[in-house]
């Protein structure tokens, strides 16, 4: 590896050199990192300590949670400790592991959410045999084969980088390394790698989003023979999900299913999907959940009458 490059770090350029839009994405960014890092911690406690954690959907949830803290954590604090400290350089090791942790903890919520989506078809379009189909020992399988596939989508892109030299310039024009820009930036015709990427990243993403939609067309479909207040509540469950889907893949794929090159506005579109969403999952889940709600009510209550009681 050190024979293909001579660099031992690389220079992110950020958002942008602007003194004042730097205050203000610092604002932001810290607001929506505490908000992401508060809303999923409220989850991951309410579910484990509340009968929903032997649900399937909510124990998909917790993992989702999980999985959100997980993904921006690889990307925000060191974003936001490089505005506070004004350096912007990264060692190629951090950079190498932000590209693996980065494709490994999206991809397996990627794949969390597609069993979301799996859960809420049996749920909508098999009642009956809803208990039978998602057992423990399904969900575990489901949870297992998502990590897997987190694996299987990042080791191949980590390894392709990694083979890559570099020796100058080392300057990345992004908030977080990621392979598009790393590809710009190496010393050798990338035009296939940049294909693979296209196909590994862009094509899971538009093939995961794909199946989604199908799924929740034929739950829709299914609902026109429930009542109304069955529709009402699977509605609310499924745009719940269905949201989370949207902010989620929308700029994934308008990030990797193109021709492989770098754009200005990848900065901001990769927002959504590193920051934004994440920090928007446990609204969506939340706000429009009565059984959520009403568990993070019992579980915080009683730990506010324990910690009275104790005092």
């Amino acid at each position: 590896m050190e024979n293909q490059r001579n660099i031992s770090e690389f220079i992110l350029l950020g958002l942008s050199d602007d003194k004042d839009v730097q205050r203000f994405c610092f604002v932001l960014l810290s607001f929506c990192f505490v908000a992401l890092l508060i809303g999923n911690i409220l989850i991951l406690i309410s579910i484990l300590h509340s009968n929903l954690f032997h649900q399937p959907m909510y124990y998909f949830l917790c993992h989702l949670s999980f999985m959100d803290i997980c993904y921006t954590s690889t990307v925000t604090p060191k974003l936001i400790g490089s505005m506070v400290e004004g350096t912007k350089t990264i060692s190629y090791g951090y950079c190498m592991l932000q590209v693996f942790t980065m494709h490994f903890f999206g991809g397996v919520e990627i794949f969390i959410i597609t069993a979301m989506a799996y859960d809420r078809y049996v749920a909508i379009c098999k009642p009956l045999h809803y208990l039978v189909i998602m057992n423990r020992t399904k969900c575990n399988l489901l949870v297992l084969a998502a990590w897997v596939g987190g694996s299987a989508h990042s080791f191949p892109q980590l390894c392709m980088i990694i083979c890559l030299p570099f020796c100058g310039p080392k300057e990345i024009d992004h908030y977080f390394c990621d392979i598009f820009p790393l590809l710009k930036i190496a010393c050798t015709d990338t035009y296939l790698s940049g294909v693979l990427v296209v196909a590994n990243s862009g094509i899971v993403s538009l093939v995961t989003f794909i199946i989604l939609f199908i799924s929740y067309v034929i739950i829709l479909l299914t609902l026109r023979n429930q009542s109304a207040e069955g529709r009402r509540k699977a509605l609310s469950t499924c745009g719940s999900h269905i949201t989370v889907v949207v902010l989620f893949f929308g700029p994934a794929i308008c990030s990797y299913l193109r021709p492989p090159t770098t754009f200005p506005e990848d900065k901001v579109i990769a927002l959504f999907y590193t920051i934004i969403a994440p920090m928007f999952n446990p609204l969506i889940y939340t706000l429009r959940n009565t059984e959520m709600k009403n568990a993070m009510r019992k579980v915080w209550c009683q730990g506010l009458f324990s910690m009275e009681a104790y005092s």
